[in-house]
């Protein structure tokens, strides 16, 4: 039996900083992507890594330590390492279906939960309706 394959779409980098709550409930293919796109980051960090460690040994060997281009790479191996783990907390958040740790115990807790399933702690701030009106 020959199934119609759905045509790929041209795929674009998340921007710095895109988080889950562009898409509150995400699914499947969304996590497909996020995989996938987490799968990248990997092999980029590793890679810049690789090249930064390689560029500061080769101009220690040289005695000529240029300090502008070694942060410059840093920053670059930075922004990729702060999209990788956001995109693995996204991906983590959603295969273990936590959302928090309580205050009280650390126990994970799902997203909808009020009270902590291990110590029976709220997880939410009560706040009076006096407070709530002042606001």
């Amino acid at each position: 039996m020959i199934s119609k394959l759905k045509p790929k779409r041209a795929k674009t980098p998340a921007p710095p900083g895109a988080s889950a709550k562009a898409a509150p409930k995400l699914g499947g293919e969304t996590m497909v992507d996020l995989e996938r796109r987490r799968d990248q980051l990997i092999a980029r960090v590793a890679e810049l890594q690789w090249d930064l460690g390689g560029l500061a040994y080769e101009m220690a060997i040289r005695n000529e330590m240029k300090v502008e281009l070694l942060v410059k790479r840093a920053v670059s191996l930075q922004d990729a390492d702060a999209e990788l783990s956001e995109v693995e907390r996204i991906v983590r958040t959603e295969e273990t279906g936590a959302a928090g740790a309580c205050p009280s115990c650390t126990a994970p807790h799902s997203s909808g939960a009020t009270y902590c399933w291990q110590c029976g702690q709220p997880l939410l701030a009560q706040v009076s309706s006096d407070a709530i009106l002042r606001r």
